[in-house]
């Protein structure tokens, strides 16, 4: 826990109103593309099995990740099984015991509701409470988000939810469902980094998922609508978004927002080259900050090696700065929690270095302050 505590900031983030706003309207405005048939049906031939089966309902903890240009936000990446929320949370109340019982009512609550409306969809009936719930996570004691699992699941249980944090492994699951330790489990909160359900440990959990026995949240559909870093290029493609009936407000707003996107195949690799201080380099089927590239540190033959089909190339928008005047002045970004088109709040994550992370001495999350 002391290592889950020294990845919150003394610093404090400030984030103006109106570009909080902004990154509100495009969370909405991205919800509301998601939900158009014909956008799910342009994208479906790129997607996976898993990522075509809609279960009829949506993703918890969906993460929106913002870098503040001096030109305005500017969206750098979505996520499903965005975490942190907890973390983020502790930087606003340090003197929190991070226990369920010290989270505010409101909070609770919200969190709460998602979880309900989930198991509600899932089952068609009005919101309602899972009976027993598995938070899943790869080796999930050896990750550093561990305690916030443990609260979630300290969460669930005063809530009258039976709870277990478990492997893969430690379930049995296929098609007739999921059960952990003999014990039917109705609603999996998905922490695992397989999103699309492809490696050998999931499959169990693939097989309960398409034959509509078990509520999996997030889910593969949501990754594939709105997480798959290949999105990131229609989004920044107007006239396919026109084409797509999306109106003209919101195509403004993405047009501003979401920085131009394509894949390297589709862009000439020996120019690119030459302007390659001015991007970024990301693959699309990794999570985080993972083999994220500035292409200012590129060298040339990882250049070379980058894969033309798995590879987004994103024009660089360069992060704000928060503790200019410290001695450790961190690069900022700004997380938006959010389920289906409602906000659960704001966080900051300042880091040094290339690329977010939690290692950096007196960075990690950090309160936010709007002005």
């Amino acid at each position: 826990m002391s290592e889950f505590r020294e990845a919150v900031s003394p610093l404090i983030a400030t984030l103006p109103r109106r570009e909080l706003a902004h990154m509100i309207r495009l969370v909405r405005t991205l919800y509301h593309l998601g939900r158009l048939e014909s956008y799910r049906q342009l994208i479906a031939p790129e997607l996976p099995a898993t990522a075509r089966f809609n279960p009829g309902h949506d993703s918890v903890m969906m993460g929106y990740d913002f870098h503040l240009t001096e030109d305005g936000a500017r969206l750098i990446e979505v996520n499903t099984n965005a975490g942190g929320s907890l973390l983020s949370y502790l930087a606003h109340v340090p003197e929190s015991a991070l226990a369920a019982l010290d989270l505010p009512h409101r909070l609770k609550a919200q969190l709460l509701r998602s979880f309900a409306a989930e198991m509600g969809s899932f089952g068609g009936t009005a919101p309602e409470r899972p009976g027993r719930i598995a938070i899943v996570d790869e080796t999930p004691n050896r990750q550093f988000l561990y305690p916030e699992m443990e609260v979630f699941s300290e969460l669930f249980r005063q809530w009258g939810s039976e709870a277990v944090i478990a492997d893969p492994s430690e379930l049995e699951a296929g098609a007739a469902g999921v059960s952990c330790r003999g014990e039917r489990i109705d609603l999996i909160y998905n922490r695992h980094c397989d999103f699309y359900l492809e490696s050998e440990p999931m499959a169990g959990i693939r097989a309960a998922y398409l034959s509509g026995s078990v509520c999996l949240t997030p889910n593969p559909f949501t990754y594939g609508l709105l997480a798959d870093k290949r999105r990131m290029v229609l989004w920044s493609d107007a006239d396919q978004l026109a084409r797509l009936g999306l109106g003209e407000a919101e195509r403004t707003l993405l047009a501003e927002i979401v920085p131009q996107c394509h894949l390297l195949r589709d862009m000439g690799r020996e120019a690119l080259w030459k302007e390659r201080k001015g991007w970024v380099f990301k693959p699309v089927s990794r999570f985080g900050s993972r083999g994220v590239l500035l292409g200012r540190k590129v060298s040339r033959k990882r250049f070379e090696e980058l894969e033309a089909g798995e590879t987004l190339v994103q024009r660089l928008a360069e992060p704000s700065i928060t503790g200019e005047d410290s001695e450790t002045p961190m690069k900022t970004d700004f997380r938006l929690y959010a389920y289906r088109s409602h906000i659960l709040g704001v966080a900051a994550r300042l880091y040094q270095g290339q690329v977010t992370n939690l290692r950096t001495a007196g960075g990690g999350f950090a309160p936010v302050r709007v002005v």
